[in-house]
């Protein structure tokens, strides 16, 4: 058996009946995919549920020769391959239940950047919601450039918002619904060329898998599972930036919707998100940055020790490097923290937990922190 831990994430995922959430399930209890396979004869009296059915499913050779054929398409075509051990796996996506053991990576640009916020949205655009993209995402790169900015690269407000973040020199990340042998819509190519060397393009499908429409709708899922938070330009009464907006609610992430008028077919969807509290309404870069407690770059450039130590001048050095990084960058999540701060999960955990205690800092939700108001 090939034990290339990338190899077994994909092959683990393509066992008849396994599917995305016990693949992720079976490497969190075991510790990778590699013991999976490994162990899996032993599974029934390791894992609660496993089954002699899940034993046979995960004998399965056909699965590995497909996993190798895809990473020998990976490394021919300078693609990355990442697993949930990978440094540069998106870690708030692997907080989701339904995160993919593996995703296809091309770009240059970090994907756990301290913030990231997708923008998605109806395919028939109008006039007021590219404007918006436009509008929102220029005052946003002046305001704070560091932004990573996230949509799916289909029609409408997607490519909107991927061209507005080029055009004001903002990383952006396209989340694909098919393999990264190709581009669809085939329109979009020069956008997606631009973005290889200003973001990149991710997808957790193989190569040769076609852009059908149930792999748009799993396709959301990462969307919203990768950013801090999703903003819903446009969208009818239906649609798939509402099934984005849904699914970021249910991971704890912040939604926010822009309203357009009553009676406005392309802004029904908006509304009721913001009707039934599941969206914040959003009108421009400056509400946006105060609801998510991201300071703008200009007023955060170093301020952040000196102003911290004197207000807490009882906290020990890992303590304070925690309220800094809090200070700097507002909500974060507990794994960012814990890369920047160059320490393990479990000591950040506790950290954070001495932070609340003392009123500095508290949880918001899905592994979120900021400080204390």
């Amino acid at each position: 058996m090939n034990t290339d831990e990338r190899i077994c994430c994909i092959a683990l995922t393509l066992c008849p009946g396994v599917g995305v959430h016990k693949a992720k399930l079976l490497v969190d209890m075991l510790g990778s995919a590699a013991a999976v396979f490994e162990q899996r004869r032993e599974l029934p009296a390791l894992v609660q549920g496993a089954t002699d059915k899940l034993v046979k499913a995960l004998d399965c050779p056909e699965a590995f020769a497909r996993a190798e054929r895809e990473m020998e398409f990976v490394e021919k075509n300078g693609l990355v391959c990442l697993t949930p051990d990978s440094k540069d796996y998106p870690r708030r996506l692997y907080q989701c239940p339904d995160a993919p053991l593996a995703l296809f990576y091309r770009g240059n640009t970090a994907l756990n950047r301290r913030r990231v916020v997708s923008m998605v949205g109806t395919r028939r655009a109008s006039d007021y919601g590219t404007k918006f993209c436009a509008d929102f995402l220029h005052d946003l790169s002046t305001l704070c450039p560091d932004i990573l900015i996230v949509s799916g690269l289909a029609y409408g407000i997607d490519i909107h918002s991927h061209r507005a973040a080029l055009a004001n020199g903002m990383d952006t990340v396209g989340v694909l619904a098919h393999g990264l042998d190709r581009i669809y819509p085939s329109s979009h190519r020069k956008t997606a060329v631009a973005m290889l060397s200003q973001g990149g393009l991710l997808t957790e499908f193989l190569s040769g898998t076609e852009p059908d429409g149930y792999h748009f709708v799993s396709r959301n899922r990462i969307v919203a599972g990768m950013c801090d938070a999703t903003i819903v330009v446009e969208s009818a009464k239906k649609g798939g930036a509402l099934i984005t907006a849904g699914l970021a609610v249910d991971y704890n992430r912040d939604c926010f919707a822009v309203p357009g008028r009553v009676g406005d077919a392309l802004s029904e969807g908006c509304n009721a998100l913001i009707r039934d509290q599941k969206a914040a309404l959003l009108q421009s870069a400056e509400e946006f940055l105060k609801a998510m407690g991201w300071q703008p770059s200009a007023q955060s450039s170093g301020e952040g020790k000196a102003v911290q130590c004197e207000l807490f001048p009882e906290l020990s050095p890992e303590e304070d490097r925690i309220v800094c990084l809090l200070a700097r960058g507002g909500k974060q999540h507990i794994d960012v923290l814990a890369r920047e701060a160059e320490l393990p999960v479990s000591r950040v955990s506790a950290l954070l937990f001495g932070l609340e205690m003392k009123g500095v800092a508290k949880a918001v939700g899905g592994g979120m922190y900021c400080l204390a108001k």
